[in-house]
């Protein structure tokens, strides 16, 4: 049954008919319905996924300005074989097309593009609902971008007069003063890599000075004082938002199709299988010597609020898998995805095991926010977008961690060559299993013809 919007079916027409004159020409087909085949439905997701990965490259290159394009290149390429998106390239599911589309989203709001990135996050909730949440994450995104870039440039200008009147000389010219976290390159001049390193974090430097509150406070003080031009920026999104709760309230639910089985429940467990999923997924980063000592340290230096945090953290943990764990019935009943025997094997295997697992979901979340090379209340915005994503949902899908697990890594800031290297081999060698079970491991049920295939 049919659960999400009709946008992946809209671009599949598209591609289609993009490809019929072609066909036509050569006389490889002589209806366009002839043309609508598994085999080139299919290869929509395959266009998108390279279309994805242009867009993860983009990405990169604008948070991280010092960074080269062989690094960029590689990047790309690895999140391309992450596995959970790899493998749905090949078949015909709304994952790609979802994650293509809230990836060029943010590209557009990164690049002040704010219009346009409201029409892509319309076009996101259209080929699945629950992008709705990606878009209002982005649109904060683009609001503290701003407003952050806004006073850090008020107080770098109120720093370069005081310098300049206590020296006696004036700011010249030709300096550039950077507003985002965006490249910006003087015109025929070369950048260095240190000036293009420090561009890149320099509209975070005075929100890491800061504390939450405060960062909470400035933003609004901020807002405030211009609230006309983001109004002006971010009213299309508003529309958007507005359309949705409008459709959610003539639908009766956020939910199209089998409503009864895929009904909104409290699943906080979603957060703890995110998080430790996630991290393995990036174990070279997470589960290390030196990220261990570094989180060992901070909890360390700050011993009675690290105390407090991890006591909160492994409370919140254990009264999650405890009392907010469903075992939904798709997962009990259908041996074709990975989830079955992982639930079955690993977190049923013993009643202890699944509380066992909660000091590693809570390291998973520490580790995570340790590498997320952002301010406070975007850590905030992001864990918020998260959890509305994944605490509804009742079933325990892997593909439905790719849009923030691509959010954490392309924001991650202490990930080198070796380690992409590594994760992407470790990436090849579970695609290489995955693939070899779905093409050559089928097997058959007894109560419904055909062969079933293992997927995530």
């Amino acid at each position: 049954m049919i659960t999400t919007p009709p946008g992946l079916y809209y671009l599949s027409l598209a591609h289609v008919a993009s490809l019929f004159p072609g066909m036509f020409f050569i006389r490889g087909v002589s209806l366009f319905s002839e043309l609508c085949s598994t085999p080139i439905l299919r290869s929509v997701n395959g266009v998108l996924a390279i279309l994805c990965s242009v867009i993860v490259y983009e990405i990169i290159t604008l948070l991280r300005p010092d960074i080269d394009e062989r690094k960029a290149t590689i990047f790309a390429v690895v999140l391309a074989l992450y596995p959970l998106h790899w493998f749905f390239t090949f078949l015909y599911y709304t994952d790609v097309a979802s994650l293509t589309t809230v990836l060029a989203m943010y590209l557009a709001c990164l690049k002040k593009k704010y219009h346009l990135s409201a029409l892509l996050g319309a076009y996101a909730v259209f080929i699945r609902q629950t992008n709705i949440v990606w878009m209002l994450f982005v649109a904060c995104t683009g609001v503290m971008d701003i407003t952050l870039a806004h006073q850090r440039e008020s107080l770098k200008v109120d720093n370069l007069n005081t310098t300049g009147n206590k020296i006696g000389h004036s700011v010249p010219s030709n300096r550039i003063i950077v507003g985002s976290n965006m490249r910006r390159r003087k015109p025929n001049s070369a950048v260095d890599n240190s000036k293009s390193s420090m561009t890149s974090t320099l509209i975070y430097s005075t929100s890491h000075s800061l504390g939450f509150l405060d960062e909470i406070k400035a933003i609004c003080l901020t807002s405030w004082h211009m609230k006309s031009k983001l109004l002006f920026s971010f009213s299309p999104f508003l529309v958007v938002l507005v359309a949705f709760v409008a459709f959610v309230r003539w639908n009766g639910s956020v939910v199209l199709g089998a409503k009864e089985a895929h009904a909104v429940s409290p699943h906080f467990a979603q957060l703890m299988y995110f998080s430790l999923v996630s991290s393995l997924a990036l174990a070279p980063l997470h589960f290390c010597l030196d990220q261990a000592e570094h989180l060992f340290r901070s909890f360390w230096k700050k011993r009675a609020l690290g105390f407090c945090q991890w006591i909160v953290a492994l409370a919140a943990g254990f009264i999650s898998v405890q009392s907010y764990s469903i075992a939904h019935a798709y997962l009990l009943a259908d041996n074709r995805h990975y989830t079955f025997y992982l639930w079955r094997k690993v977190i049923q295997s013993h009643w202890s095991t699944k509380y066992l697992l909660v000091p590693l979901y809570v390291y998973s979340w520490f580790s995570i926010f340790r590498v997320l090379a952002r301010p406070k209340i975007w850590v905030l915005a992001y864990f918020l977008a998260t959890a509305a994503v994944l605490v509804p949902a009742p079933l325990i899908e892997f593909r439905y961690y790719t849009i923030p697990f691509y959010l954490m890594i392309l924001h991650s800031h202490t990930v080198d060559t070796q380690c992409l290297v590594v994760i992407g081999l470790g990436y090849v060698v579970t695609n290489v299993f995955t693939m070899f079970m779905f093409l050559f491991r089928p097997f058959n049920w007894s109560h419904e013809p055909g062969k079933q295939r293992f997927i995530w």
